[in-house]
């Protein structure tokens, strides 16, 4: 069983950063792809980013590809997101996933876990 809890939302201008971390409970941290998806209200989840078991290997939207940043401590158990150059529609809620790999991150039904969300509002 892993937990996932995310931190770091708030509210920026555009233009601006923010780094959302998750921090996740459980030994079997390291044997999972941690990613990060997002939603707004109306709208379906959608997949922003994912970083393999080991760390090595990234995966990004195309609307966040330059801007975004995803890494995995697996000593410390976390995953951050470090998001820069933000724009008004990254606005949403942010949400830390856990699925067996990179693949499954991106598949329907193959997230494992889910954090709560944390909510981000790029101002314009």
């Amino acid at each position: 069983q892993v937990q996932l809890v995310e931190s770091g939302g708030g509210l920026v201008q555009t233009g601006g950063s923010l780094r959302l971390s998750c921090a996740a409970s459980g030994r079997t941290f390291s044997s999972y792809a941690m990613g990060w998806f997002r939603q707004v209200p109306g709208k379906e989840r959608e997949f922003v980013a994912v970083i393999s078991r080991t760390g090595i290997s990234t995966t990004y939207a195309d609307s966040v590809k330059g801007r975004f940043t995803i890494s995995k401590d697996n000593a410390k158990n976390t995953v951050n997101l470090q998001m820069n150059s933000l724009k008004p529609e990254d606005t949403a809620v942010y949400y830390c996933a856990a699925a067996a790999s990179i693949a499954t991150m991106q598949r329907s039904g193959g997230i494992n876990y889910w954090g709560k969300g944390t909510l981000v509002t790029v101002s314009s």
